[in-house]
This record gives structure tokens, C-alpha cells and sequence, in this order.
């Protein structure tokens, strides 16, 4: 499937567009539904998750796609599926009605129920993160791609959290760490700073669904950082319940 890297890049692309003119198109962008759990829904959820949807369908239409904005089946079939698509058309839509720019479009390539490939790409300036296991992670401009990596460091380091969460717990689990700066980002920004050497430990108790992480999860590990649920559960993703238990990204130790 990493020959098709550079079309799902030209997708996610497309998508950031389609995000970018209801984000610029005033009240379009202010019309918003809240779903059963509370979380919000856009006209941008709803363009991205329909193009992508069509998209992948057509690139090969025997891969299942599990997006956040599809009618999400029964585990007793999901649980068959070798392979699938994880897709979450906007991340950080709490993020997109605050109109701080710092919301993505999450896809991962699942199989055995792990990541294989994920892409975050961010529609506010184009860029797009990328990895595919064995083969690093990338990080492409919309002129050019280099390979990025994660710090290696013992001291200094930059813990990145949620513009839109935080609680004394993740305050307890860095105080274990030698952090020594603290910044706010939203949506799946936060793997995209830790896969770039930008920030050093990212720790999250809140919810958050396995569309949240899957793409994040292979993009720090292929950048050389490590990512941990709590539990240590074998089955990660494609689980019976798609939400997530706590966990913790962070550089390693040289």
C-alpha cells in the first residue's frame, strides 16, 4: 500500500480543502450539531468524512472503513477484519468552532488490528505527517518530503497537551518526567510535535477513540518515541469498545 502514499496524500489534501472553505466560509462554519455523546459535528465533518469515504472506497473497495462519522457495526463482524481503514475526517473539531486553526484529518491502515500506515494531515497550512511501519516517519510540505525523528534527551523536556482538556492526573504523570515546559495544542498536533522533536511527552486520561490515535500511534513510533496504553492490553484497536484507555507518548532516553 506505500506505493499509493502519494494519491492518499493528494485525498487528504482535497479533504483539507473542502474543510478549509466551510472553515472560511463564515456562517457555515458556525452551524454546528452535537451528536448522542456531546461532541460537536460540522459541515466540515460531514464534507471531509463523504469525500474520503468515496475515495478510499474507490482505491480499493475490499477495505472495510471505520470512520467516526459512519454508523460504527457490530463487533461480531468487525473482529473479522483482517484489514481496514481508521478515519477521522476532522480531529479537533472543538478546535475548528474556536477557529484556532489547530484541527487534522486522521487516517490509518489497520491490519491484525494494529496501524500499518497512518497520514495526519492539517488543512490550515497543507502539511501532512506520515508513516509506514519499517520505513520511518515523513513529514511532506506540499513541496517536499523529509524523514523526521524524535528527540533523544535526558533533561529539557516539553510536555504538549490538549487545547481543550488537561487534568491533575496527566499533571502527576509528567511530574515523573523531567519536564521543565508545558505547551497547549489540539487534535492529533501533538503526536505531529513529539514525530518532529518539537515537544518530548504527551500524556492523555481523557477519552479519546481509537480513530483519535491509530494514525498518531505508528507516526511517533516510527519517528523513534515510544507509545504506551495503560492496561497493557494485546488488542489495541478494533476492540470490542473503540474507546481508548489512557496513555502515554514520550521520547526515549539516549
Amino acid at each position: 500500500m506505500t506505493q499509493h502514499v502519494p494519491h492518499i496524500i493528494g485525498l487528504l489534501e482535497e479533504a483539507g480543502r473542502r474543510i478549509m472553505e466551510v472553515y472560511d466560509g463564515g456562517a457555515e462554519a458556525a452551524d454546528v450539531q452535537w451528536k448522542e455523546d456531546d461532541s460537536p459535528l460540522t459541515l466540515a465533518d460531514k464534507r471531509s468524512h463523504d469525500y474520503l469515504i468515496d475515495e478510499l472506497s474507490a482505491l480499493n473497495h475490499q477495505i472495510p472503513i471505520m470512520s467516526e462519522e459512519s454508523v460504527q457495526l457490530p463487533f461480531s463482524e468487525r473482529k473479522t477484519w483482517g484489514q481496514y481503514w481508521c478515519l477521522d475526517p476532522l480531529d479537533g473539531t472543538k478546535e475548528f468552532i474556536k477557529r484556532n486553526g489547530q484541527f487534522t484529518i486522521n487516517l490509518a491502515l489497520m491490519e491484525d488490528a494494529k496501524p500499518v500506515l497512518g497520514f495526519i494531515h492539517v488543512p490550515v497550512s497543507g502539511h501532512t505527517f506520515w508513516a509506514a511501519l519499517g520505513n520511518g516517519a515523513h513529514h511532506y510540505d506540499g513541496a517536499e518530503t523529509r524523514r523526521i525523528q524524535s528527540n533523544r534527551k535526558s533533561s529539557e523536556w516539553i510536555a504538549v497537551g490538549s487545547g481543550s482538556h488537561g487534568t491533575e492526573e496527566e499533571l502527576a504523570v509528567l511530574g515523573g518526567y523531567p519536564v521543565t515546559e508545558t505547551r497547549k495544542a489540539g487534535s492529533a498536533l501533538k503526536f505531529c510535535l513529539i514525530a518532529q522533536g518539537k515537544a518530548d511527552i504527551y500524556y492523555r486520561h481523557g477519552p479519546t477513540m481509537e480513530w483519535d490515535t491509530a494514525a498518531g500511534h505508528i507516526l511517533v513510533r516510527e519517528a523513534g518515541a515510544t507509545f504506551e496504553f495503560s492496561g497493557g492490553s494485546e488488542r489495541n484497536y478494533n476492540k470490542e469498545s473503540l474507546l481508548n484507555p489512557s496513555f502515554l507518548v514520550r521520547i526515549q532516553h539516549p
